[in-house]
């Protein structure tokens, strides 16, 4: 984590980290100078704080020369802040998990933090009986503790594997594909599933979001993405934004009721993303903007793509914002990537992805490193074609069908060593 990382400046002879910044004081420098507050009459707080610091010194030099330390050495005050920091509830809760000291220090989450499914307005005809349902896609690496066991791996060699699971109060969670959205069950019938969280790495990528009129999906509601969404912040201060009616795009604030029309002019928009905390949308001709959520009035941020293919895409890799144009709905004939260059303000072709591999799923789109998931190729772009998985590769072009998903139609069905009861898991049906 990156607190823990520290160095020495030699001439300003201070240890320092991220946040905190501590004089190298010596055992009896240390000493002399408290006698000296003392002589001077300091203040108690400030000997106290004096106190504190030689501690964390200490610790700091541990640190130093172990390269490692007991995390219940860390001091106490930073265990609220280091937990409150985390953003997303698969992290609290391993947080929670350290030890009891730890769980004490913070709560599962906010009383008024967001729960789903979440009953709001539909966007067409604001009926109600319309719940949001919220979807995380996680990548899940085998741990240190599961190498050095007799347990099967997930996937071949150090790969993790992909998961999208649907997260809903009072029942399991359910597995989906991470592409296609399709739910996804044991070849042998075996549920619930248990996975125990001390035996991997549990790294969330993004969420999703649905909605559901009546229990079924609404397909006239295109994309729907909700923001803030973390256990630290009430439900209150969240908003939401859709494209829906294949080109309309809706925005609307917890507790309305009832969704405003953005742009009244323009019913053409393919895709929304939240990027660095903003909503940020494009239409059929590439145009991306911003959403002013005070205003509701959508700012510019690009010029026009003018790409010829039939429908744009959003997707954010290593902190930059990419369009993927797709040619053809069905069948797609190929897919060209844009970034935007900011300085000179001009579109520019990426023909290469090196590593990483564009998923297009059907309510999420977001890049992985093929090196780090199984089943997964670099420079690729995996998306559905009416009911089939396929995978677009950017080096010759070629498209071609995969299996009901990469990573999980195989790895993930080796169940029979790891299926175990107790605490720290996730419990899916």
């Amino acid at each position: 984590m990156a607190w823990w990382w520290w160095w020495c400046d030699e001439e300003e002879k201070k240890w320092k980290g991220d946040g905190l910044e501590v004089e190298a004081v010596s055992e009896d420098d240390y000493g002399k100078e408290e006698m000296v507050e003392n002589g001077k009459g300091g203040n108690e707080k400030e000997i106290s704080s004096r106190n504190q610091r030689h501690k964390q010194t200490q610790l700091v030099l541990k640190i130093m020369v172990d390269d490692k330390v007991d995390w219940s050495e860390l001091p106490t005050e930073l265990w609220p802040k280091i937990g409150k920091s985390l953003e997303n509830h698969i992290d609290v809760l391993r947080f929670r998990s350290v030890c009891e000291a730890f769980r004490s220090s913070i709560p599962p989450s906010l009383p008024n933090s967001p729960s789903f499914p979440m009953q709001i307005p539909h966007p067409i005809n604001h009926s109600k009986g319309t719940f949001l349902n919220q979807f995380t896609i996680y990548l899940i690496q085998p741990s240190d503790a599961i190498s050095n066991s007799n347990l099967e791996p997930l996937a071949p060699s150090s790969k993790g594997c992909l998961i999208n699971v649907e997260e809903s109060k009072n029942r399991p969670l359910s597995l989906l594909s991470p592409i296609s959205g399709h739910k996804i069950s044991h070849p042998l019938g075996i549920s619930p599933m248990l996975w125990n969280l001390l035996d991997y790495r549990v790294i969330e990528l993004c969420k999703s979001y649905t909605l559901h009129h009546k229990g079924r999906l609404s397909y006239k509601v295109n994309k729907v993405v909700f923001f803030p969404n973390s256990p630290w912040i009430g439900v209150e201060e969240s908003v939401a934004c859709c494209v829906f009616l294949k080109g309309k795009l809706g925005f609307m604030k917890h507790g309305d009721e009832k969704w405003s029309l953005v742009d009244d002019k323009n019913f053409f928009y393919d895709d929304v993303i939240v990027f660095k905390g903003q909503f940020y949308v494009t239409d059929r001709w590439g145009t991306i903007s911003w959403v002013d959520i005070f205003s509701l009035k959508l700012v510019q941020f690009s010029p026009p793509l003018c790409g010829f293919g039939n429908k744009k895409y959003l997707v954010e890799s290593c902190g930059c914002l990419y369009v993927v144009d797709r040619f053809y709905d069905t069948p797609v004939i190929c897919f060209k990537i844009y970034k935007l260059d900011e300085e000179w303000g001009t579109w520019v072709e990426v023909k290469n992805l090196r590593d990483r591999a564009f998923i297009l799923g059907n309510s999420c789109n977001f890049s992985v490193s093929a090196k780090l998931v199984t089943g997964y190729q670099g420079n690729c772009i995996y998306f559905t074609d009416t009911s089939d998985v396929r995978v677009y590769n950017l080096y010759n072009h070629s498209i071609h069908t995969v299996d009901l998903d990469p990573c999980i139609n195989k790895p993930l069905w080796y169940l029979s060593s790891w299926i175990s009861g107790g605490h720290n898991q996730i419990r899916i049906s």
